[in-house]
């Protein structure tokens, strides 16, 4: 199996509602042989000792329970699918199939309920399993707390501005380690590509999709045994259509298989986190582009998202972002080339379709200028002629909106609240 397809797995698997249920099925039938067993041994003190029909009565109404809990948690995860992709993105499910905490209660539930029935079949007139049962009280128990967890923590944290916030530092997570793990293989900024002898070969996709992620160690690794330069014309992220070149190969001899290349490239029907910070950002202009739809109409939403927007922006802004990575291999020869996402990506993408929708509320409009004004004071010198840049189109769009002098005054000034004071000190 290649890389490209253990990591497309490893997708499905975070993304399974019912792989970690299974693993409790299962393991609830071989706790429930373990307790059996134990049970022979006779010393359970006298106080754990259930006669059958109570015993068979108890694990019945486990089962009966496990069955009605899972029904119910269900019921809340399609709420959550039918409120996620209303109000919020559908790019966010992405992201929600992945909670640990909604895997861990369906196991449980799962868990209890198999290993109550695998109980059942063992009970007779002169041989009840005590402990089975007393663990059976005991995973209602934990059941019933997990639930409750459950239930609070979906209550408060499927609201946009919580999403926002766990979305913002997601894609942090992956810029910062994502960033290192390249700059720490690539030489200086400033040192160029050599031309690299020999004939170019093209490397084409053979069924397309979204590149999701890719293998810059072993690319790299691949480039130097076949003593040629591999160039990565996409970005992690990009559709490719079926047939497209994806990679270029400089020199070689011979050539890697294609095969082996487009092994450590994985492509799938959507993007995802693992090694595109900017999908996060794009699932936080999408809430607030939502929420700025005139069948929504709530600005504050859209105000709420850019905070994270903005404390997103400063990390990438104190990020050291190039427009391609060159890695080389232990012996400084650059061996891969691969295209990143600069400044003026990320404050585009940030900016443009809230600016582009927002223009009409005066809140949007006031906190887009104190976020971009911000960025003008706590950036280094590079990126702020692209924050210049978006301020300058902010004051257009702001001109357009509102002929009249006074409220094109007020949507001019900033606030971080959108609107909150009438006066900012400079």
């Amino acid at each position: 199996m290649s890389w490209a397809s253990r990591f497309r797995l490893l997708q499905y698997t975070k993304a399974s509602l019912w792989i970690v249920p299974l693993l409790g099925l299962v393991l609830g039938v071989l706790l429930a042989e373990w307790a059996v067993s134990v049970d022979a041994t006779e010393w359970l003190p006298a106080g754990w000792r259930y006669s059958a029909s109570t015993a068979s009565g108890v694990l019945t109404a486990i089962v009966g329970a496990m069955i009605a809990l899972l029904g119910f948690v269900v019921t809340i995860g399609v709420l959550v699918v039918q409120q996620a992709t209303g109000t919020l993105s559908p790019r966010y499910m992405r992201l929600w199939y992945r909670d640990r905490l909604q895997k861990a209660v369906l196991a449980t539930f799962t868990g209890t309920f198999s290993f109550s029935f695998a109980l059942l079949r063992s009970i007779e007139s002169d041989s009840v399993p005590d402990l089975g049962v007393t663990m059976a009280g005991s995973a209602v128990s934990v059941s019933l707390l997990l639930l409750l967890v459950y239930l609070n923590r979906f209550t408060h944290n499927l609201r946009p501005v919580a999403i926002a916030g766990l979305v913002e530092r997601m894609g942090e997570a992956v810029l910062v380690r994502g960033e290192a793990a390249v700059l720490g293989a690539a030489p200086r900024a400033g040192d160029p590509v050599p031309p690299a002898g020999g004939p170019v070969t093209y490397v084409r996709s053979e069924h397309g999709g979204v590149i999701q992620a890719f293998h810059p160690e072993r690319l790299t690794a691949l480039a130097a045994r076949h003593d040629c330069l591999l160039v990565v014309t996409r970005l992690v992220g990009d559709y490719v259509p079926p047939g497209a070149v994806v990679v270029e190969v400089h020199g070689g001899s011979p050539a890697p298989a294609a095969r082996r290349v487009t092994g450590l490239i994985a492509f799938g029907s959507e993007r995802t986190i693992e090694q595109d910070p900017a999908f996060a950002l794009r699932v936080l202009v999408d809430i607030a582009v939502r929420a700025l739809s005139p069948a929504v109409n709530d600005p504050t939403t859209a105000v709420q998202v850019l905070h994270r927007i903005e404390a997103f922006l400063h990390t990438v802004g104190r990020t050291d972002l190039r427009n391609r990575y060159v890695l080389a291999d232990r012996d400084g020869t650059p061996r891969l080339v691969v295209q990143g996402r600069d400044w003026e990506d990320y404050l585009q993408l940030a900016v443009t379709e809230i600016r582009e929708y927002g223009t009409s509320s005066v809140q949007v409009c006031r906190r887009l200028r104190a976020l971009l004004e911000g960025l003008l004071t706590t950036l280094p010198p590079g990126p702020l002629p692209a924050v210049r840049t978006e301020l300058t189109l902010l004051r257009e769009a702001v001109g357009r909106e509102y002929p009249d002098p006074a409220r094109r005054t007020r949507a001019h000034t900033p606030d971080p609240q959108g609107i909150g004071a009438r006066h900012r000190r400079g």
